[in-house]
């Protein structure tokens, strides 16, 4: 009789990637807190009437804030680069992203807003293959039609009462978000190829605050000093987030960060419930809870794969 032979022990991690992993899982949920902590100021500036517009013009001013120091130290020099419609591409996704999350905020409750944004993560399997030329294994596939399921749960579009038929230009917002943050990822994904991380986001920053500010400022209303102390206090703290993400992923593994971006889910859900008494149905966090599986096990593929 044959035996087969052993598995070779799995690689025991090292202590020095533990406390990486360890620093690395605690700034992805200081990102995570960060994130839901702009929904909430998001919500607070849309009740006091500060247009969407507005909101996107000082939160690109603040990435473009973030960067000044690289653009004055690198100057013109650090926006060369051989694929500028790519660059522009990426700064378009970014703008209509946060564009379209916003408005999603002000139509739906924070937890519904924050779970359909997970989409995001599927779609942009769908499209790894044909655009990046990535394998997509069995894992993947598994996660993209666990997530969609999960969306039909939430949305029950055979239900005449459904959320689809409740908020319909909220759900529209939100699902477009997600495919718009795809087309962010996959345009970062090719430019760290070839680009430095200062080059992409001086480019980011500079594309966004360029494309919100004429729309800024035909749409723009005067302002009360309590809502610009929201928006100076939103200015500074917003760009933190893809720099704690960034922080996040530099000192640990994908694998052991990843899943604690999805830490926003519960922190967005609490702040809403408990300022604004939103609390979705049991459908509807079923969903959430099969949308949120399927994000997890995409991100975990995605881990190994890259090891």
């Amino acid at each position: 009789m044959r035996h087969a032979a052993p598995r070779p022990p799995a690689p025991r991690v090292s202590a020095t990637q533990a406390r990486g992993n360890l620093r690395g899982a605690l700034l992805m949920a200081a990102a995570a807190v960060l994130f839901s902590v702009e929904a909430l100021f998001v919500r607070w500036m849309t009740a006091r009437g500060v247009p969407v517009t507005t909101q996107l013009a000082f939160r690109a001013g603040g990435q473009l804030l973030w960067v000044t120091p690289l653009l004055v130290t690198g100057g013109v020099a650090l926006l060369r680069s051989r694929h500028v419609g790519l660059h522009i591409l990426r700064g378009s996704c970014s703008l209509a992203t946060w564009a379209l999350y916003y408005v999603s905020l002000s139509l739906l409750d924070m937890a519904t807003a924050t779970v359909l944004s997970f989409t995001s993560v599927m779609i942009t399997t769908l499209l790894a293959g044909p655009v990046l030329r990535e394998k997509v294994g069995m894992a993947r596939w598994g996660g993209v039609l666990a997530g969609f399921a999960g969306v039909c749960l939430m949305l029950r579009p055979w239900e005449g009462a459904g959320l689809l038929s409740a908020a319909p230009w909220g759900v529209a917002a939100a699902l477009a978000a997600s495919v718009t943050w795809c087309g962010l990822t996959l345009t970062t994904r090719m430019l760290t190829r070839s680009e430095s991380t200062a080059t992409i986001l001086a480019w980011v920053g500079t594309v966004t605050f360029l494309g919100i500010l004429p729309a800024a400022l035909w749409f723009w209303q005067p302002l009360g000093w309590r809502e610009l102390g929201l928006l100076a206090a939103f200015t500074i703290f917003t760009p933190g987030i893809i720099w704690l993400v960034t922080e996040a992923f530099r000192h640990g593994e994908a694998s052991a960060v990843g899943p604690f971006q999805y830490l926003r889910l519960p922190v967005v859900a609490l702040i809403g419930w408990a300022i604004y008494a939103e609390a979705p149905d049991g459908m509807a966090w079923a969903g959430a809870a099969v949308i949120l599986a399927g994000a997890c096990i995409v991100s975990a593929a995605e881990a190994r794969a890259g090891r």
